[in-house]
């Protein structure tokens, strides 16, 4: 979630009722801590707690200095990425390509656990390939590090965002370690919420993809699994005030004109099951200011109703 998942998006998700929102991937490479995108992704001024800052890297050493680096800075946890599909990452042997080498993967995890007193979370996926399901090997070895949390994507590397995420491999986790296992990929509802855990015996859940454009999600789940009913969806009014609420954030966060850059992914996120989405964005896209890209997303939702009436018409 690396380019999402910045402070503004965390604020809102909590907002929304995540009890939990991991930092952006941050990188273990101290030359490249004092960059401008290093400084933002370590900005925690304000954030609820607790706090939990995910770091990638491949030298165990590194990633300890980095562990303690952002403890320094706020965090109250730290999380390892060792889940990351990106070419990038992984062909620096980073994020799933870790995977590859369990005796790696052991010794960086006892050196970030040894590096700090705060608690040590693993993010993972199944394992590598289709053939190479590693996952409950590495979850083992993760709680003999002292890891104190493991978040299992139910995808292997190879298949990214592809296909459909398995659950069958998290459950067995689960059973094999005594340490909390939280179970990612494809929950995009209440229902599919309670239906994961119950499959998987999991403790808990990790929403990514299914928040991008709809944060309300998380307060949706909440009460579901809480009371068994259904949250009605936010009317057109609350959803404007959300995301009016997301780009002056995104602006005050980065400046405009990063700001106004940065807030088109999401404004498209926002309106990609709506009416007219592609005509929005065409022209929410040519905003060059952080007031026109607002009163261009106010237009928009003022004459929604009359959009929907015009695609129900047709």
């Amino acid at each position: 979630m690396a380019g999402i998942t910045d402070k503004p998006f965390r604020l809102l998700c909590k907002q929304m009722g995540a009890g939990l929102a991991v930092s952006e991937m941050t990188t273990s490479d101290p030359t490249l801590w004092q960059t401008r995108k290093s400084r933002q992704r370590r900005d925690h001024q304000g954030e609820p707690e607790p706090v939990s800052v995910q770091i990638a890297g491949t030298v165990p050493e590194r990633m300890a200095d980095a562990a303690r680096f952002n403890v320094e800075h706020g965090a109250d946890i730290i999380d390892i990425n060792m889940g990351c599909p990106a070419k990038k990452v992984c062909r620096a042997w980073a994020g799933s390509a870790l995977m590859r080498d369990e005796a790696l993967v052991e010794r960086i995890l006892q050196a970030v656990v040894a590096a700090v007193d705060v608690p040590v979370t693993l993010k993972i996926r199944t394992g590598w390939a289709p053939d190479r399901k590693n996952a409950p090997l590495i979850a083992r070895i993760a709680e003999q590090c002292g890891i104190s949390a493991l978040a299992v994507h139910g995808r292997t590397r190879d298949q990214k965002y592809t296909g459909t995420a398995e659950y069958d491999t998290i459950g067995a986790i689960k059973q094999s370690i005594a340490i909390p296992v939280l179970a990612n990929g494809d929950i995009d509802s209440p229902q599919k919420a309670r239906w994961v855990l119950a499959q998987t015996g999991a403790d808990g859940l990790l929403i990514g993809r299914a928040a991008q454009g709809r944060p309300w999600i998380f307060r949706e789940i909440s009460h579901y699994l809480a009371t068994g009913l259904l949250l009605p969806e936010p009317d057109l009014a609350e959803v404007r005030d959300i995301l009016i609420g997301h780009l002056k954030a995104l602006h005050a966060f980065y400046g405009e004109e990063q700001g106004v850059r940065i807030a088109r992914k999401h404004l498209g996120w926002y309106a990609k099951d709506r009416p007219e989405n592609a005509q929005f964005r065409s022209i929410v896209n040519r905003a060059e200011t952080a007031n026109e890209q607002i009163d261009l997303t106010m237009t928009y939702f003022e004459r929604l109703p009359e959009l929907q009436a015009g695609s129900k018409a047709a």
